[in-house]
């Protein structure tokens, strides 16, 4: 799992915040699976809306100015993002994500690998409203500021703690990676970080960085799906 800061500004956020104030909302339900559908309590922004495509359009943007993004997710696909909203009562039960994610009336359809959340709205404007994800042996329980993102294993247990008090509005999306295998691209993005960090102390043209960046780039082209 990862938490990433600062994908959108702040200003980002009050604007996307701004036009999600004026738009038509829906039963979230309408992109549901069959488990999901009996679970899931909260409104969502029809995907086909223009504003919806329009503000989906800024997160994408954002997505692939994120070097940590990029780095953790390897993204060959990423399904255009969606917009939800939990009011008090709202939740979503315990459920696990659809394997394959489709995009009605769209010839367009990705393998989820990876799930996402990007947080809309500050901790101190609502109670509740957790994302809990079930990683083995323990929870963890994510809610971040507003602008920072979650990336997680799609294959994971995780559900949306009830809202007390507030909104919780999110960006939600999820991620076929060239790396399909979990722990191959764990691998990969600790490789990553270890040869940035040590560029930075030695130099991009030290010959151990220039070696390691190649164990990378050559473990990445053996793994990739593209």
């Amino acid at each position: 799992m990862h938490q990433i800061a600062q994908v959108l500004s702040p200003a980002e956020v009050s604007r996307i915040r701004e036009r999600l104030l004026t738009s038509d909302w829906i039963d979230g339900n309408a992109t549901s699976g069959t488990q999901s559908a009996f679970a899931k309590r909260n409104r969502q922004l029809p995907e086909d809306l223009p504003a919806a495509i329009e503000l989906g359009g800024a997160v994408l943007d954002a997505l692939s100015r994120s070097p940590t993004f990029v780095a953790a997710a390897l993204p060959l696909r990423v399904f255009p993002p969606l917009f939800n909203d939990y009011g008090p009562g709202d939740a979503f039960d315990t459920h696990v994500d659809t394997a394959i994610r489709i995009r009605r009336g769209r010839d367009f359809r990705i393998r989820s690998d990876l799930s996402m959340t990007l947080f809309l709205t500050d901790p101190a404007d609502y109670d509740g409203g957790e994302l809990v994800i079930d990683s083995g042996p323990h929870e963890q329980r994510v809610k971040l500021p507003a602008g920072d993102l979650v990336l997680y294993p799609a294959s994971t247990l995780h559900r949306v703690e009830p809202v007390t008090r507030g909104r919780r509005v999110s960006a939600f999306s999820w991620v076929q990676s060239m790396i399909r295998n979990d722990a191959d691209r764990r691998t990969l993005f600790d490789l990553d970080c270890t040869v940035q960090a040590l560029a930075a102390d030695r130099g991009h043209d030290d010959f151990a960085v220039v070696r390691l960046t190649g164990i990378y780039h050559n473990l990445l082209r053996r793994w990739a799906e593209l």
